[in-house]
């Protein structure tokens, strides 16, 4: 291959390649929601697509990776977000405590 032609594939590459960033484990691609309640129709309905292709795997061989899926679904739970709803509510009932006293 020429320099030109290399040159060439590194400046289309840096134009085209952008939805794969490097991690320490392969690669990370980024999703887009307009906030939590959309995350979670993306989750739900990414859990029903599962549903649905294990309850039709008894006719036929599905064409969807149900555990490509899940996994997919795991990694958009936003766990650290229910910690903080944990943290929220905690301090909710103890300051309705409060009150009560």
């Amino acid at each position: 291959m020429k320099v030109a032609e290399i040159e060439y594939l590194k400046k289309q590459s840096a134009q085209y390649l952008n939805i794969l960033k490097t991690a320490d484990k392969g690669y990370n691609a980024e999703i887009n929601v307009l906030n939590y309640s959309e995350l979670g129709c993306v989750i739900t309905n990414m859990l029903k697509l599962c549903i649905l292709a294990l309850e039709n795997d008894n006719y036929k061989k599905p064409s969807i990776d149900v555990g490509l899926v899940l996994e997919q679904a795991l990694q958009l739970f936003p766990t650290d977000e229910m910690e903080l709803l944990d943290i929220i509510n905690e301090m909710q009932i103890k300051q309705s405590y409060a009150e009560v006293e």
